[in-house]
């Protein structure tokens, strides 16, 4: 459980970290080639929830909504958690802390300024994912090793099932 604690701060710091680089050495809509047509690095501000859902919602609810379902999802990781730790599920843990780790990260930004920096952008050709951060690729990633748990049955744990231990 210490290694868990120490991913999730370091997660949250390297996305605190990262998010106060980019605004000192950038303007915001600047873009800077990393690698030509593959991937910038692009100061952007993200009003919307992933992909800029509701950015667009011109309302005072929209950061209550915001901050408000991000404790939720807080809320229910830590739920989730204490069953993952109770199975000794290693993998659903650190699948739990990087998606926690995101979720505060981005908890942060939209408590404190309504908004949440995005610099990491990739692109091929005309197709262009949006930009995201730290945060974002913490969530992501724990999503993705989640949905395999899930999909592979060594999530069962939390569904009352005492799964295979991946410890």
């Amino acid at each position: 459980m210490i290694r868990d604690t120490v991913l999730f701060v370091v997660v949250i710091v390297a996305d605190r970290v990262t998010k106060m680089i980019v605004p000192l050495f950038m303007e915001l809509h600047q873009s800077i080639p990393v690698i030509p047509d593959l991937f910038n690095f692009t100061y952007v501000r993200n009003t919307g929830g992933a992909f800029g859902i509701l950015a667009s919602w011109d309302s005072p609810l929209r950061r209550g909504f915001f901050i408000v379902a991000s404790i939720g999802a807080v809320v229910l990781l830590g739920f989730l958690y204490r069953q993952a730790v109770a199975g000794s599920s290693r993998l659903l843990r650190l699948s739990l802390v990087l998606i926690g780790g995101g979720a505060v990260g981005n908890l942060y930004d939209r408590a404190v300024s309504g908004e949440v920096v995005d610099f990491l952008d990739f692109y091929l050709g005309s197709y262009h994912w949006p930009a995201f951060n730290v945060a974002d690729s913490a969530i992501t990633c724990g999503a993705l090793l989640l949905a395999y748990l899930f999909f592979t049955g060594e999530a069962s744990v939390l569904e009352g099932r005492q799964g295979p231990d991946v410890s």
